[in-house]
């Protein structure tokens, strides 16, 4: 699953914003001026970028994007909350006046290899404009319907990481694995981005770790296991891959504390509470990924693989600065068919990506917010 295009409307700071996450393809008419609808509307088979960078300064409406989206996607569709400048509803087009909706596109790739259009998710309460009621329905048993799947089957991973995200020194408790560990839940919300004491990722990543090798070692001689070996695998290439930076690599967990372990270039241990800040927010930017992929694909040949959604709110938080540059490619290394989708208010992040994946939300004189793809649009 991939995200093609975000659609907010009177939603935080935004009034009606269109975040699109595929690079268009050539209009046959170069001359032709850009359509002035922002609705939903079929595009093109152009494929999403593998990574959206969304750059801008403090009150531009980051987080507020990124909340918005994390409560519209397959299986879990929520109202947003509506914006602080407003009463909740607004008039679009001099018509009547709607409660603000958020939404999106989705090409679903391996979680529907036949299905050839995108998949529209909306807030319940959205109400497109132009589209008649017969539509609206249709649209609308079709997203009950891929609810559903989601819910039951499997699949559509996304997951989001708050920017008030730390790490506390608690000590690792494995309990239920089959309910949390091995299992993907779609209407579980991934993230709080807005109570930090319930962003703290410390408990969740040594689990991950932790079960994985215990499962891979308990189950090393067992047909029916075998996946956990996978996983195990899967896990320990991901780590290495983002502890490059630190002269670190993973080194399974101990088996007195089953906390989870590093090992040095030196060849000494290092406990997972006594890594680097940043080497820790790096593991769990791919350890829980690969998690949710794992759990949501459990026959996956190679979980590493899998197609998802992964939205991070302040990546730059708690990073060094002189490893910014390098925080994308590594972050692509580890998971290569992931579909990143970035918050930042560092230059020297955004500077490094692409151009065309970068979008520069700014504050416009009536204090909204506008999106701009491009770094210095």
């Amino acid at each position: 699953m991939r995200l093609l295009r975000v659609s907010l409307h009177d939603v935080g700071p935004f009034d009606d914003a269109v975040l699109r996450l595929a690079t268009p393809e050539p209009a046959e008419d170069a001359d032709a001026p850009p359509a002035e609808s922002d609705e939903i509307a079929p595009v093109s088979a152009a494929p999403p970028r593998p990574v959206t960078v969304l750059f801008g300064g403090d009150g531009t409406g980051k987080t507020s994007l990124v909340s918005a989206l994390a409560l519209t996607r397959p299986g879990h569709a929520l109202p947003p909350l509506p914006s602080a400048a407003s009463s909740g509803t607004r008039a679009r087009g001099g018509g009547a006046r709607t409660a603000p909706y958020v939404a999106t596109e989705w090409l679903l790739g391996d979680d529907d290899p036949e299905r050839p259009h995108p998949l529209v998710v909306a807030s319940p309460s959205a109400v497109f404009a132009g589209e008649s009621a017969d539509a609206a329905a249709i649209r609308r048993r079709e997203q009950a319907l891929f609810d559903r799947r989601a819910q039951q089957d499997g699949g559509f991973v996304f997951v989001s990481f708050s920017g008030s995200r730390w790490f506390s020194r608690v000590p690792n408790m494995l309990s239920v694995p089959e309910r949390s560990i091995l299992r993907y839940d779609v209407r579980q919300p991934n993230a709080s981005f807005d109570d930090p004491t319930r962003a703290d990722l410390t408990r969740e990543t040594k689990q991950a770790i932790s079960y994985a090798s215990i499962g891979a070692a308990l189950g090393a001689d067992r047909a029916e296991y075998h996946h956990l070996g996978r996983f195990e695998a899967a896990l320990r290439e991901v780590i290495d891959v983002v502890l490059e930076p630190f002269d670190l690599s993973h080194a399974g967990v101990s088996p007195t504390s089953l906390e989870p372990l590093a090992r040095s270039a030196r060849g000494g241990l290092v406990p997972f509470d006594a890594m680097p800040r940043a080497a820790r927010h790096l593991v769990s930017f791919v350890t829980l990924p690969l998690r949710a992929l794992f759990a949501a694909y459990p026959n996956a040949d190679a979980p590493r693989e899998r197609e998802g959604v992964v939205a991070i709110d302040d990546v730059e938080a708690q990073q060094d600065p002189a490893l910014l540059r390098e925080l994308v490619p590594l972050l692509r290394r580890a998971l290569p068919n992931v579909q990143w989708l970035l918050t930042t208010a560092s230059t020297h992040l955004a500077l490094a990506c692409e151009a065309p994946s970068v979008v520069a939300l700014r504050r416009t004189e009536a204090s909204r917010v506008e999106l701009g793809e491009g770094l210095l649009h």
